[in-house]
């Protein structure tokens, strides 16, 4: 059976405004670019996967509920707009600040591979030629970890990251393969690189 391309998108900082913690549905405002770059992706054939860090649960700050129904808007939201995620995956643990039996070092919570590897399981990906986009080097790391080309947005902590990049913070494990104004950008860049690898 012929395994299938992705790309990972991050969700709070590259989907939709980075808010600190989304804890009310009128703080969800997708980013503009989201609808248009989901799309091509859709078309390219390629599935649409989200992996997100929600330590908000952990934390006591939200449910898990609640992030099932956030990731159930912006997927509404999107169909509305004819693009559509493939799958949601979200990472409810912390390793210090849990409660319960949020408290844990997990396998999920990014930079781990958890998410990804679920996903590839799921979804029969090639991760060799999937894509991971995100605001933050954990993300960047993420992607690394897993043999996926990584691509860093400036939305969300995109650009506050890439200030704070010192010479110790980025290294060979967490370069980005390109950085990207926004989603729209980071699509086009991976559609134009598919192309070159064919």
């Amino acid at each position: 059976m012929k395994k299938n391309a992705a790309v990972f998108f991050d969700r709070d900082g590259t989907i939709n405004e980075e808010v600190g913690y989304l804890d009310s549905m009128d703080k969800l405002q997708i980013i503009p670019a989201a609808f248009e770059a989901i799309r091509l992706i859709n078309s390219s054939a390629m599935k649409v996967i989200v992996i997100t860090n929600q330590s908000g649960v952990a934390r006591g700050i939200f449910t898990e509920e609640f992030v099932n129904s956030v990731n159930a808007r912006i997927q509404a939201d999107l169909k509305k707009q004819k693009a559509v995620v493939d799958g949601f995956y979200y990472c409810p643990h912390h390793p210090t600040d849990g409660r319960g039996v949020y408290l844990q070092k997990c396998n999920c919570r990014k930079p781990a591979p958890g998410m990804v590897l679920a996903a590839a399981g799921a979804f029969n990906i090639d991760l060799a030629q999937s894509y991971l986009v995100g605001d933050t080097f954990r993300d960047i790391q993420t992607a690394k970890n897993t043999g996926i080309k990584a691509v860093l947005v400036k939305t969300g902590y995109g650009n506050e990251s890439l200030q704070q990049a010192g010479s110790d913070t980025v290294t060979q494990e967490n370069k980005p393969d390109f950085i990207a104004e926004d989603i729209l950008d980071a699509v086009h860049w991976i559609l134009k690189d598919r192309q070159k690898d064919k």
